[in-house]
């Protein structure tokens, strides 16, 4: 164990599963929205937003160069949403991780939609010819009326608007979506209308999770009193109607988080009937489909 790390972390620390071997640096703590009522993730008093000071940040990288030398070859840009941040301060940032940890081969970070709407694409081509080449945004859904029961604080159009700038740039997007977010009253808009996002955008990446409450459904429900959960089956219809939906030519699909009963993997458009397959197996035989039990859906 390395003695006096040299990143200070504000626990909880949160990063996507493909993260699992980067080095995670925060540039800021917590998430400059923190108002969707599905998501738990900052709402620790401890997490509350701020900006990291610079000088911090830059000192953590030369520490790290030293200490970490040629260990790091990726690093996962911290916490909620690092787009936050200025070109000016972002590019500081990956200028100083070039110099100090040179063996790092990709810089990733979360992403808010609203913090590209000062960016332009421009800028955004030159944070990633900089070196941030891969960003996670969670879009949930591409239906309005979802989105502003959850108090997202995005529309349809900001999340593409978002999404194709990102794309034009060059940096690859990996879109997350939330299979059971808009209840049994929304739930075909909502697959309808993120297929509907997803199509006119062409991700690299697709993931679906399952939304769910480790904490409790009490704040969500205050926002949205009609809503009711989807059981599994209807979870897997929900899926088989945002799946029928897509037309997408080349994305990476995966929805085997841990929320998932049912695991999927595959490309897009390319593996759509197998996928398909596997969910109307999961409906109609059930006791066939190779499904997560319950206690194993860690949460």
């Amino acid at each position: 164990m390395i003695q006096n790390f040299p990143i200070r972390y504000v626990n909880p620390v949160f990063r996507p599963p493909s993260e699992a071997q980067s080095l995670i640096l925060p540039v800021t703590d917590g998430c400059s929205w923190n108002k969707c009522t599905y998501c738990e993730m900052y709402t620790a008093p401890q997490k509350k937003f701020q900006v990291r000071a610079e000088d911090e940040t830059l000192d953590a990288i030369r520490r790290c160069g030293e200490q970490l030398g040629d260990q790091v070859q990726r690093v996962f840009l911290g916490d909620g949403d690092a787009m936050v941040l200025s070109t000016r301060r972002l590019l500081t940032v990956l200028a100083a991780i070039n110099e100090h940890l040179p063996k790092v081969r990709r810089i990733s970070s979360y992403c808010l939609p609203r913090n590209l709407r000062n960016k332009s694409v421009q800028e955004l081509q030159e944070i990633r010819q900089a070196g941030l080449t891969l960003v996670y945004v969670g879009a949930e859904s591409g239906d309005d009326e979802v989105l502003q029961k959850v108090s997202k604080g995005e529309t349809f159009e900001t999340s593409r608007d978002a999404l194709d700038k990102l794309g034009a740039a060059g940096i690859t997007r990996s879109v997350m979506l939330l299979n059971g977010l808009g209840g049994r009253l929304l739930s075909r808009q909502h697959a309808e209308n993120s297929a509907r996002l997803v199509n006119l955008t062409q991700p690299e990446f697709l993931a679906t999770l399952v939304v769910s409450f480790p904490q409790g459904d009490d704040r969500f429900c205050q926002a949205y009193p009609q809503w009711e959960p989807l059981n599994q089956q209807e979870l897997f219809g929900e899926i088989e109607q945002f799946l029928e939906a897509l037309e997408l030519k080349r994305t990476v699909f995966r929805s085997d988080h841990a929320s998932n009963w049912l695991v999927l993997k595959g490309v897009l458009g390319a593996e759509k009937e197998r996928l398909l397959l596997e969910v109307r197996n999961a409906i109609g035989h059930p006791e066939s489909a190779r499904l997560r039990p319950e206690w194993a859906r860690g949460l």
